[in-house]
């Protein structure tokens, strides 16, 4: 079993959406996914994000979804949009890896801040971070708007 993280590929994009739909329903809003596959293609390609993939062998079996943005007080930032492991393969090191190679490209970018979010009752994330010496903030609130009219209309009911 050969046990691989590199950047992901055009190739690999199925498999990421796949992810973040997993991680939707383990979150219980899998009906909040509406960005398509051909979504993820053609931002991919616009250079919107970056991922990096865990792979067994040449099955992609975890990820981190990221991408630079600016924080108006430390300067360059990066930001982890998702990060998951497929169910099957959690606590087998494989987040480690990815977390290790994404705080690597956070040095690569000279970045002054990596940010994220976790929900409140993801216990083993929470743990996982806070063990990878990460501050979680609870003091702050998420706040968006959503400008799709099929999101738009879903919330309000």
């Amino acid at each position: 079993m050969k046990i691989t993280t590199r950047k992901a590929n055009y190739q690999d994009l199925l498999a990421i959406h796949n992810l973040v739909v997993e991680l939707a329903i383990y979150e219980e809003a899998e009906d909040q996914v509406s960005a398509t596959i051909q979504d993820y293609q053609n931002d991919f390609k616009d250079g919107l994000f970056e991922c990096l993939v865990a792979c067994i062998n040449d099955e992609v079996v975890g990820m981190m979804l990221y991408y630079m943005t600016y924080s108006t007080w430390r300067g360059r930032m990066l930001y982890l949009e998702d990060f998951v492991v497929k169910e099957t393969h959690r606590k087998k090191g494989f987040g480690q890896l990815l977390f290790n190679d994404f705080m690597k490209i956070a040095d690569e970018k000279q970045v002054k801040l990596v940010k994220w979010q976790v929900l409140d009752w993801n216990t083993p994330a929470v743990q996982f971070y806070e063990k990878n010496k990460a501050t979680i903030e609870k003091n702050w609130w998420n706040v968006k708007i959503f400008t799709d009219k099929d999101l738009i209309i879903n919330n309000l009911k």
